[in-house]
């Protein structure tokens, strides 16, 4: 509602086992109503409550719950332990950047510091983690699929996708042709046609573009085909190592379902794995 106060929760500090990643994040409204998380929903609520003192008094705060807590009677199931930093929100603005920066497709981050008791937002692309005297949450634009191929394969991946929170495109709702400018670095494109002419425009653009994923349906013998005319094409070694395939996780799914499955658990390792790096 506007006009109320609100608080920002964050995860500034692991010790030993967690289950949200540093920088996870809460708010909490001056009435008491909250929502994120920055445990297994162990310490939710007594974070509503500390972050209602905090709104209430105007000074920032940091608690420690678990391992090296004073709150003995809150043990968190992992075993170890966390900080979290309470922060009075005086003004939205930050917030606001941020958001509008990941809705264009751009990398933004959160910077808190704790002695100074601000909130600042800047365009960048980093680490969560503490820099110096500042804490900073890094913000990734959702991440994107784009799922070409109408078959019940597609659809099926199309579902999955949708289901895990990514934003989903299709082929039933776009010309394949026109759709390069979606294929951004927070992309991942899966090609689900059982004709390699047909891909073939489509895979030059995603090894065009910088995709974190690139995926193909077909058999190890349909990949050799593939390579040969993509080399043929005028495509490097080094462009060709970067389309997966065969698509998926699974060794020869068959059933739509399976290698829905398949194609989007391999999709989430791959965007895990670059976020590590």
């Amino acid at each position: 509602m506007a006009g109320q106060a609100a608080a920002l929760v964050t995860l500034v500090e692991i010790r030993g086992g967690a289950a949200r990643p540093l920088g996870a994040q809460m708010a909490v409204r001056d009435d008491g109503l909250y929502c994120g998380f920055v445990s297994g929903g162990c310490v939710e609520s007594a974070v509503a409550h500390e972050a209602l003192e905090v709104i209430a008094s105007g000074t920032d705060r940091m608690v420690r719950y678990g391992q090296g807590s004073p709150y003995f009677d809150i043990v968190l199931p992992c075993g170890g332990g966390i900080t979290l930093s309470i922060h009075k929100l005086r003004s939205a603005q930050p917030l606001h950047a941020v958001l509008k920066a990941t809705a264009q497709r751009q990398t933004a981050s959160l910077h808190y510091a704790p002695a100074s008791q601000t909130l600042r937002s800047e365009l960048s692309d980093g680490e969560s983690g503490w820099h110096d005297e500042e804490f900073t949450v890094s913000y990734q634009p959702c991440t994107r699929v784009i799922v070409y191929g109408r078959s019940m394969e597609a659809e099926a991946t199309a579902r999955v996708a949708r289901a895990a929170g990514y934003e989903v495109h299709t082929s039933d709702g776009f010309d394949p042709r026109t759709s390069f400018a979606l294929m951004d670095a927070q992309t991942a494109v899966i090609l689900l046609y059982h004709d390699l002419n047909r891909e073939l425009p489509i895979l030059q653009a995603a090894l065009a573009a910088n995709p974190f994923y690139i995926g193909a349906l077909g058999s190890m013998r349909t990949h050799a085909a593939r390579v040969e005319k993509l080399t043929g094409l005028g495509w490097c070694e080094q462009d060709l190592k970067r389309i997966r395939a065969p698509i998926g996780i699974f060794p020869k799914a068959r059933d739509a379902h399976s290698l829905a499955l398949s194609v989007l658990a391999d999709v989430a390792a791959a965007r895990l794995a670059g976020a590590e790096k």
